[in-house]
């Protein structure tokens, strides 16, 4: 790579990359995960980074390098522990209550399929449009909206049985 695109490639990943650390943990629920999941995906743009149209659509390529990483670690033999038990019911809500509101959101947002996890974190956390979802994720625009519909119905029990529990 030549200098001028080196240093171009290292000013977008030093504004990217907490960004992406944030949306993938908000997809895994687990900080090492999300941090290998960003590298992950800014080495796949950077082998890319001369045949990408850097005037549009880098960060939905960064951002779709980053659905696949953290996909593909799902998929790994040694992470096939569950997180959750399914024969406990979900309570993503410390009893003492000292975790915060956004770490219900982030368990609860554990529960959800990985499917219903991306759409939802695409469209409302990383503010991608229903298109670039889509293309992001390689999915129509109506299954962007049906994962998201059920991913957001499947949240708001989630909250709500914490709510419940917490009274």
């Amino acid at each position: 790579m030549k200098a001028p695109d080196e240093a171009e490639f290292t000013e977008f990943a030093t504004t990217i990359i907490r960004r992406l650390r944030r949306t993938a943990y908000l997809m895994c629920g687990d900080w090492h995960r999300a941090e290998d999941a960003a590298q992950d995906a800014l080495v796949k743009v950077y082998r890319r980074w001369n045949r990408i149209d850097r005037t549009r659509g880098l960060n939905s390529y960064a951002h779709q390098c980053l659905v696949t990483a953290v996909f593909d670690q799902a998929r790994k033999p040694w992470r096939r522990e569950r997180l959750v038990d399914s024969d406990e019911p979900v309570t993503p809500f410390d009893v003492a209550g000292s975790v915060d509101d956004r770490m219900l959101v982030v368990e609860a947002l554990g529960a959800l399929s990985p499917s219903q996890r991306a759409c939802v974190v695409l469209r409302h956390y990383a503010d991608l449009s229903l298109e670039q979802t889509a293309d992001v994720l390689g999915i129509g625009t109506g299954g962007v909206k049906s994962q998201t519909s059920r991913g957001l119905s499947r949240l708001r029990e989630l909250l709500d049985q914490t709510e419940r529990s917490a009274s």
